[in-house]
């Protein structure tokens, strides 16, 4: 398979089909980084921070990799980790691989994936989060936390306060002292210092509506957005205060799905289920990034390059995402169902065996009987 030279337009229309998109300028210029495929819905990427050309991509029917930056793709794991994945995640250390599909959790050690333990609710997952302490990694099920102390080989839900939390439907860690957990729960910020086990609302001034996501910065140690009502909020502090960033979005009632930004807040790129939206006066005007990208299709989370905070990926979609999401959970519950009964069935189809060869037998002795003209000797 040949790729296409530097910056020049891609193998398929943007306009036709979702995908992943890298940009190396901090999203002022975009191409295609899945050169051959046809995707429907690319749903999540993830950048391997030892080797900045290892990057695995899920879509809505399984898990790819690449070994040379986007130039090629094959099937991870074909027959065993399929349906949606919508996370994907390397340890900062890039020791540990997870992802999550609608089949279960996935670890990949000893040059293989293995399934982790993790409960029912735990798929699918919505992200993927390590923690500061080593061996710990946070997973946002279906519409909770789970944790693992073992590097993911093990996960358990994290029980909060009475009456639980609302549903999550977004979560991050502040990689600082102490650890912090960040989550969208029911609209709200929430935020946690004892690993999930209790959590609180947190403030944030200036914001009106319900909060559409949070993510710590990978760039600016500390650093944290949110967004809320079309507008972006971030923090210096680890979520202690917060200001206000740039005018509204150009559309109300845009869903953020992804942040990034240089570290002096001038260039700004959002990804939005209108698209990808960039800044170059950190806010005060905002235009909607064409070109290469898709225009009429929903973007999804903003993937950065570890060692090189202005290379950026972009994953759009087809399919709307929500949907996406439903035929997920959809066919997770069918899939536990069908566990449950398996046994029960395969138990069924033997007795009806058992039975039926009875009845094959005893037809089989009359039918003799009835030739010879009597019962056999």
């Amino acid at each position: 398979m040949l790729a296409a030279p530097p910056g020049e337009v891609s193998a398929h229309s943007p306009s036709a089909y979702g995908g992943v998109f890298r940009s190396r300028s901090l999203g002022a210029a975009w191409v295609n980084a899945d050169i051959g495929l046809f995707l429907s819905a690319a749903l999540a990427i993830a950048v391997d921070p030892r080797n900045a050309n290892h990057l695995l991509m899920g879509t809505d029917t399984g898990l790819l990799v690449s070994t040379n930056g986007g130039r090629s793709w094959t099937q991870e794991a074909a027959g065993r980790i399929d349906g949606a994945v919508f996370a994907v995640a390397f340890a900062p250390d890039g020791g540990t691989v997870l992802c999550a599909a609608p089949g279960g959790v996935y670890r990949w050690t000893d040059g293989q994936w293995h399934a982790s333990q993790a409960p029912g609710a735990a798929t699918p997952a919505r992200g993927i989060a390590f923690g500061t302490t080593r061996g710990r990694v946070y997973l946002l099920g279906r519409d909770r936390v789970f944790r693992s102390d073992d590097a993911g080989a093990t996960f358990d839900p994290i029980q909060a306060e009475a009456g639980d939390a609302p549903a999550f439907a977004a979560l991050t860690v502040v990689r600082a002292a102490p650890e912090t957990l960040f989550a969208v729960g029911g609209g709200m910020l929430l935020a946690s210092t004892d690993g999930g086990r209790h959590w609180g609302a947190r403030r944030v001034a200036g914001t009106h509506g319900p909060f559409d996501t949070v993510t710590a910065d990978p760039a600016v140690p500390g650093r944290l957005w949110v967004a809320a009502a079309d507008r972006l909020h971030v923090s210096d502090d680890a979520g202690a205060s917060w200001r206000q960033v740039g005018a509204s979005l150009p559309e109300p009632h845009t869903t953020v799905r992804g942040i990034a930004a240089d570290a002096r807040l001038a260039t700004l790129v959002v990804t939005t289920h209108r698209g990808t939206y960039r800044s170059i006066d950190a806010g005060a005007h905002w235009g909607l990034q064409e070109g290469n990208l898709p225009v009429h299709l929903e973007a999804g989370p903003l993937a950065r390059d570890p060692a090189d905070p202005h290379t950026l990926y972009a994953v759009y979609s087809l399919i709307p995402y929500p949907e996406v999401w439903r035929s997920a959970v959809e066919g997770s519950n069918l899939l536990a169902r069908a566990d449950r009964i398996s046994l029960l069935g395969g138990l069924a189809f033997l007795l009806l065996l058992l039975l039926g060869g009875g009845l094959l037998v005893t037809w089989l002795v009359r039918r003799r009987e009835a030739v010879d003209g009597g019962p056999a000797s």
